[in-house]
């Protein structure tokens, strides 16, 4: 009789093969789709092919080319010219380096970059006030002073970002030529560049000189691999300046991916492995490693959605911090920018889902109700009208890739709310 049902159980499951389903459909792990429809962006190409040459990732062609059209169009014109005018002051400004700091790294190379947590201050009840302690959300002024690097690179990336969007604008060849010089003197002079690594970001006095979490600073640097593209019709840098900029990306990418601190930080299970991702997609990108690119969006749907968006759309752990608002927010701009670099290499992360719903959409119907009504989030933050102004480009994104006007309306709500945001000119905005 057993083996009477352990037959009939086999014919049965072979029957199940034959109509084309199998085991593995019952419990197989959710795949990040491949794109239903080629995008502009090709690679490592990027938008070069659609946009005159301009190798662009994220910076949509089209809202770009419009903005440049029509400048004085209502829902363009402050973006823009608050653009010009942090161009104007880039224009003017000096250039920045790694190696005029006060402060000498661990290593004894100023071309090393150090940095300090943002979160720890010093202990009132030690004499030196090491070791610093922690009071998360609280951000410690100290960390912006020429003893540390970061406020040159904020200062380095802005400027290129601001520089690069006006020369598109405006055709004038002064914005680029400042461009480059900037570029050069942090990626490319052998007197004043940085290192391509991150071992000393986010040190803590009194206990450690580097943390994983320093990889996180580097974040602004994707403000450089999408201004880059912009100069390229201005030449204003060579060929061989543009190769050793990919080489500078490549080797950080290399850094990132075997350096301890890397690692630690690729497995983070918060919003900083998340920000790696983001990172490491863009970077390799912009470094032609299409490859790597691939493998870090393609595994990004198990590694971060399913691991850290619950069923309900929310991310926990950003939810108990002091923040809550403000981190959700954060973390979901980085798989969202990991989302719009899969594009470049066929893959629609947007539509990665889980059996039991766990998405990036669900992460936007979580968060939807509260636009517009930020203090009524029930969770910890601390500045809730702060947080409110980090959700444009996310819903702007998320209606282009969903189509829904739903998203679309909170997104023209929010570019209402913010008219200045560089948003109105880089990314498209659906209409409602």
């Amino acid at each position: 009789m057993i083996r009477q049902l352990r037959y009939a159980s086999i014919r049965a499951l072979a029957a199940v093969i034959s109509m084309g389903l199998g085991v593995q459909a019952f419990a197989a792990e959710p795949v990040v789709p491949s794109l239903a429809q080629p995008g502009l962006c090709k690679g490592g190409d990027g938008t070069a092919a659609a946009f005159g040459g301009r190798r662009t990732f994220r910076w949509s062609p089209e809202a770009l080319q419009y903005a440049k059209a029509h400048p004085s169009d209502p829902a363009i014109a402050p973006a823009y010219k608050g653009v010009m005018t942090r161009a104007e002051a880039a224009l003017a400004g000096p250039t920045y380096t790694v190696v005029d700091k006060s402060r000498t790294p661990p290593s004894g190379d100023k071309h090393d970059y150090i940095s300090m947590g943002p979160y720890w201050w010093p202990d009132p009840s030690k004499p030196n006030g090491e070791p610093y302690v922690r009071r998360d959300g609280e951000f410690n002024p100290e960390r912006a002073t020429n003893a540390f690097d970061v406020s040159d690179l904020e200062a380095m990336s802005g400027g290129v970002e601001a520089l690069s969007l006006a020369y598109y604008f405006t055709d004038d060849p002064r914005y680029a030529t400042k461009a480059a010089q900037l570029l050069r003197v942090w990626f490319l002079d052998p007197a004043t560049r940085m290192n391509p690594n991150a071992q000393y970001a986010q040190g803590v006095p009194g206990r450690t000189t580097g943390r994983a979490e320093g990889v996180l600073d580097t974040f602004r640097l994707l403000r450089v691999i999408e201004g880059v593209g912009l100069l390229a019709p201005s030449k204003a840098l060579s060929d061989a300046e543009q190769k050793g900029l990919e080489r500078w990306f490549g080797d950080y990418t290399a850094w990132m991916r075997t350096a301890p601190n890397g690692r630690e930080e690729q497995a983070a299970g918060n919003n900083h492995g998340i920000w790696f991702d983001y990172q490491l997609s863009g970077f390799s990108l912009f470094a032609r490693q299409d490859a790597v690119a691939r493998q870090v969006v393609s595994e990004a749907g198990k590694r971060r959605i399913k691991a850290q968006v619950a069923p309900n759309g929310s991310l926990p752990l950003e939810l108990s911090r002091t923040r809550a608002l403000h981190y959700s927010y954060f973390a979901l701009e980085a798989l969202v920018g990991t989302a719009e670099f899969g594009r470049c290499v066929d893959l629609d992360l947007w539509r990665y889902q889980t059996a039991d719903g766990r998405g990036l959409r669900a992460a936007f119907d979580f968060l939807t109700p509260y636009v517009g009504r930020e203090a009524s989030f029930p969770y910890p933050e601390l500045k809730p009208q702060e947080a409110a102004g980090e959700a444009l480009p996310l819903f702007a994104s998320a209606a282009n890739a969903y189509g829904d006007k739903a998203l679309a309306d909170k997104a023209a709500a929010l570019a209402a709310r913010y008219p200045n945001s560089q948003t109105h000119l880089v990314l498209t905005l659906a209409k409602p």
